[in-house]
């Protein structure tokens, strides 16, 4: 979804810095840079791994960005499999990377985003509590609950809502997290996604919306 959202973004005119993993050579996101005349570039991070995170955040030093935007999330090897039967190991890299890890990211780079600027991160509806009416997926659902709630710390912590802070909720998509029985495909979510951001942009505060713009209850 990342590369996808990184073409949207590209299509609109924006000039975008993606990341990819080090033990993953992208191809993707470098095939996309080839056609982008030079209005995309590619760093490296790991954002499990905090001295990554503040390389990058030296490497972009100086300058500006009207948008940050954290996409990162897995689950379980068993996706069902009940909270007191998971092992900690899983647990906790679960939470590292849905939840910890994205909101180190917005804390080291947030000074990077203008004064007006939004800042947001890839949630899931199946993080909304008031939504939860058939269990499943306990660990994934908790480490997005987290997530929502850290963002919600973070925006109190603004000294005034001037940016616009947004959790995205992209609904079930067909790829590897979301397996192949999923209703959406990316083309069916993604540019809708991008949209609904863009139209949020100069709303200050924090809000959990869908990829059709709807407010998910927290």
């Amino acid at each position: 979804m990342g590369h996808a959202i990184a073409e949207q973004f590209l299509d609109k005119g924006w000039h975008v810095i993606g990341t990819v993993r080090p033990d993953s050579p992208g191809p993707k996101l470098h095939d996309l840079a080839e056609t982008a005349g030079g209005r995309l570039e590619i760093e490296t991070l790991n954002i499990n791994a905090p001295e990554q995170i503040a390389a990058l955040r030296r490497r972009l030093d100086g300058r500006a960005l009207d948008i940050l935007f954290v996409n990162a999330g897995i689950t379980t090897r068993d996706e069902h499999i009940p909270i007191g039967e998971v092992t900690t190991d899983e647990f906790n890299d679960v939470m590292l990377t849905n939840a910890l890890s994205p909101m180190r990211v917005i804390e080291s780079l947030q000074d990077l985003v203008t004064p007006t600027g939004l800042i947001g991160v890839m949630s899931s509806g199946q993080g909304s509590i008031a939504n939860n009416e058939t269990g499943r997926r306990e660990v994934y659902r908790g480490s997005k609950a987290a997530l929502n709630q850290f963002m919600r710390s973070f925006a109190v912590r603004q000294p005034e809502p001037a940016r616009t802070l947004l959790v995205m909720a992209p609904g079930w998509v067909r790829t590897d997290l979301g397996g192949s029985d999923a209703p959406l495909g990316i083309e069916d979510s993604v540019p809708r996604l991008v949209n609904v951001m863009l139209a949020q942009c100069g709303t200050p505060g924090l809000q959990f919306r869908d990829y059709q713009g709807r407010t998910v209850p927290w």
